[in-house]
């Protein structure tokens, strides 16, 4: 993803908080409101740990409120009964806005997770404009369907909004996650209540904002900061919420898929955590170009993708000449103040995420593995959160360093002798986000997108994507999928009218 790059003088944070008006308040039914119970939580940037704001911590309370509004926004039809090409024009204003407040709403994304503010505005805002403007032309052009019946019948297949639905986002990419919910439910018809991850409630909070000033109808989307604990179980609890959309680990998905069926078994869709193989085999060319993909496959926003590119499976053949460049580029990237236009690698989210990213590094080398560079915490002394680009060889693919998620920028290097070996590897997972395979050989590139357990398989490129193309994993990756016109499944139910025609 590209867009313009700014080249201001880097920012200070003084500066940066100075700038904005920050809020943390739950937006209820069109406006701030108040917390029921006034309770609060610390949002501390990692860029320094200094604190930002105070945040309502809502609980069962706030999330029954937000509900109740949602479900009286969608029964009185304020939203879902308007012509598609209203609610088009209401999306499409809200993406003009949104890109409008772009700079506001980039440097709140990097001070709230510490990502390079050159991301923020590059990748992150540009991308959920371009989701709520792709939704928002949806509308209009999504039809149903006559089914093949006798001549005395008459079948309709349509599509019907789900009702109130639940969103639950993650914090690596906060307005970007969440407009994936979003765009599609809103396009849809429904109403929603979402529930950003504690760490990054801010970007939410304004997007909602917005949303009204487009013409959004009050009601229509409602935003509840808090813990998952608290305000994300009860969301997922709630009987009065038809489905749930959630993005983040495959331990938090477990629980909502819990909540649903002791609750009221409304819909879940969950997106959940990967551990990619990035397989690269003995003909792969220009080894240098691969060594770029497999970097940034991992080192992006520090690691904390869901897809990143965390296991390098490499042939024995060509995996010396690889880590030479891959350790090589990895050790370039420039680490430094996120608010720094010329960083490449910002802070993780916070210190406990630092701590045990190296933690796992650490037992790695316990079990054998060979460290090739970094694995220490970097910028220490600014009080923020900070991990150096990491690369760790001869790791075993039983290990948790190889199985578990570790969500930072740690590469795990793994070699194999030909490309059976490589899939047999990549498949030993509880995850099937994606893979991406290096081969120059037509028939092993498409062997391996056959028998790869993966949502999305690259072939001799990584993390290429559209929003046309759907985007979910296999296994313990989630259930359903998000970006296109298949994420509308999850925010809709088929009707099927059938009726017996006389004759005349």
């Amino acid at each position: 993803m590209t867009g313009p790059m700014h080249t201001k003088p880097t920012d200070t944070m003084e500066a940066a908080l100075a700038s904005l008006r920050l809020h943390g308040t739950p937006f209820i039914d069109g406006v701030r409101t108040s917390s029921q119970e006034g309770a609060t939580f610390a949002d501390h940037s990692p860029i320094d740990g200094r604190l930002l704001l105070k945040v309502s911590a809502c609980d069962a309370a706030d999330v029954d409120l937000a509900v109740r509004a949602a479900r009286r926004a969608f029964d009185d039809g304020r939203w879902r009964d308007q012509p598609p090409a209203a609610r088009k024009r209401v999306l499409l204003a809200w993406a003009d806005l949104l890109e409008a407040h772009a700079e506001e709403l980039a440097l709140t994304e990097s001070l709230d997770v510490g990502k390079p503010i050159t991301d923020a505005r590059t990748i992150d805002v540009p991308a959920a404009v371009r989701t709520v403007r792709w939704y928002a032309e949806a509308i209009d052009k999504v039809y149903g369907e006559t089914a093949p019946t006798g001549s005395d019948v008459l079948a309709t297949v349509t599509r019907e909004p789900i009702g109130v639905v639940g969103c639950v986002t993650p914090w690596n990419f906060p307005l970007y996650m969440a407009c994936l919910k979003l765009a599609p439910a809103l396009a849809a018809g429904c109403s929603v209540v979402l529930k950003p991850a504690e760490q990054s409630p801010l970007t939410a909070l304004r997007a909602a904002e917005l949303a009204v000033e487009a013409g959004l109808p009050a009601g229509v989307l409602n935003v509840v900061p808090g813990f998952g604990e608290t305000a994300g179980q009860a969301l997922g609890r709630h009987p009065d919420v038809d489905a749930l959309a959630f993005t983040g680990s495959t331990e938090v998905g477990k629980l909502f898929l819990r909540y649903s069926g002791e609750s009221n078994m409304k819909r879940v869709g969950l997106e959940c955590g990967g551990k990619t193989p990035h397989i690269v085999m003995a003909d792969a060319q220009d080894l240098q170009a691969v060594a770029r993909a497999v970097t940034w496959g991992i080192f992006l926003n520090a690691g904390q993708v869901c897809n990143a590119g965390s296991r390098l499976l490499v042939d024995r053949r060509v995996k010396h000449e690889l880590l030479e460049h891959i350790t090589a580029q990895a050790g370039a990237i420039r680490l430094g103040d996120p608010l720094d236009p010329a960083t490449e690698l910002g802070a993780v989210i916070d210190h406990d995420s630092r701590d045990r990213i190296l933690a796992r590094v650490h037992e790695a080398q316990n079990a054998g593995g060979r460290l090739l560079l970094g694995g220490a915490a970097a910028r220490v002394e600014t009080g923020g959160a900070y991990v150096e680009p990491t690369i760790v060889d001869q790791v075993g693919n039983d290990t948790r360093l190889a199985q578990e998620e570790v969500f930072g920028p740690v590469l795990a290097v793994i070699d194999f002798d030909g490309p059976e070996q490589a899939i047999e590897l990549a498949n030993a997972s509880a995850y099937g986000l994606a893979a991406a395979v290096w081969t120059q050989d037509i028939d092993v590139a498409l062997n391996a997108a056959r028998r790869l357990r993966g949502g999305t398989v690259w072939i001799n490129n990584f993390d290429d994507s559209d929003i046309t193309t759907p985007w979910g994993g296999f296994q313990q990756s989630g259930i359903g999928r998000d970006k296109s016109l298949h994420a509308l499944d999850k925010y809709t139910e088929l009707k099927t009218t059938w009726i017996s025609i006389r004759g005349l």
